[in-house]
């Protein structure tokens, strides 16, 4: 599993014309979940970004986490994390999970967040999204589940 974590004065997400999902400070997660992920690589994920310590307190050092200062999530679904570009000049994505096995882990982490405590917002997932990212710092780590274990 995949994410991209920006840290953001606010984010939202428009379908069609219809704004689905708003937050203020806290964290923009773009998603993206590979094929043979599972319940682990949800979970490292959820950990990772509900105490990631990359606000910055008096001092200005990254020292406070997403709960600290009383951030939330925007939650966004994207398998485009898998593209693989090493070939050709079109990406392939087959090493993105298959949709419904996808969709069944970003739902496991948003409630996975919910548990512990963090404010989330979602996206729509397989929609067609205008995602508005005010990335604070700029501030953007990337997580990969898979070079955890």
């Amino acid at each position: 599993m995949r994410a991209v974590v920006q840290r953001v004065v606010s984010g939202s997400v428009v379908v069609g014309d219809v704004e689905v999902a708003r937050i203020s400070k806290g964290y923009v997660v773009l998603l993206g979940v590979g094929a043979g992920d599972g319940e682990a690589d949800a979970a490292y994920i959820v950990d990772k970004i509900a105490n990631m310590r990359i606000f910055e307190d008096e001092d200005g050092k990254m020292n406070r986490s997403l709960q600290d200062v009383g951030g939330e999530v925007l939650l966004v679904s994207q398998f485009t994390l898998y593209g693989d570009c090493r070939k050709g000049r079109r990406p392939g994505f087959s090493d993105a999970a298959p949709p419904d096995q996808a969709e069944r882990l970003y739902e496991r982490v948003a409630a996975g967040l919910r548990e512990a405590g963090v404010p989330v917002a979602t996206g729509v997932f397989r929609a067609h999204m205008l995602v508005r990212i005010d990335n604070d710092g700029p501030v953007t780590i990337l997580l990969d589940s898979r070079k955890s274990f």
